[in-house]
């Protein structure tokens, strides 16, 4: 078994009713397991939600983590995303505040660079949307960090879903 630990991807699908996700993130604290990035939502099955979870861990811990799951009652499906090419993205919020008239031009330009949309404006300050994986937000995020002092991000965490043909590229 590989002791290396590693950035790991699961999809769960699980009962969509009331704590079910305190249950699930509860078997990851009550064993000391490190959540990256959980998010979660209801599915085109208005019974089910989809939860896609990312831990950094080594193998061993990794496949206690996936027993611990398909153990569990309200867990209907776990998929390891482990060896698969998976699509991900997440969203990412920048307030951006305080802003001369300089820098909001900037930041207009640098929206065309790195694709990202102004959601909304003020006369000093600036609503920023990024969609984009978690890699190119966390880009994004240190040019704003290295420009602007006033700034206030809110990030939603990755989402993830197998790819359908990688022998389309």
């Amino acid at each position: 078994m590989d002791n290396q630990m590693e950035r790991r991807w699961l999809s769960l699908f699980v009962e969509n009713r009331a704590g079910v996700l305190a249950r699930i993130s509860g078997l990851f604290s009550g064993k000391a397991y490190n959540i990256h990035s959980l998010t979660v939502g209801e599915t085109e099955d208005p019974t089910m939600s989809r939860m896609t979870i990312c831990i950094d861990a080594d193998e061993k811990t990794f496949e206690q983590v996936k027993k611990q799951l398909n153990r569990s009652v309200e867990v209907i499906k776990v998929i390891d995303y482990t060896d698969t090419s998976i699509r991900t993205k997440e969203i990412m919020f920048i307030k951006v505040k305080s802003l001369t008239e300089k820098q909001m031009a900037e930041i207009f330009q640098m929206a065309e660079v790195f694709r990202f949309l102004i959601k909304d404006m003020g006369k000093d300050s600036l609503l920023i949307e990024a969609i984009r994986t978690e890699t190119k937000n966390d880009s994004i995020l240190k040019v704003f960090k290295e420009r602007y002092t006033n700034i206030e991000v809110v990030r939603g965490g990755p989402v993830a879903i197998d790819c359908i043909s990688m022998q389309d590229r």
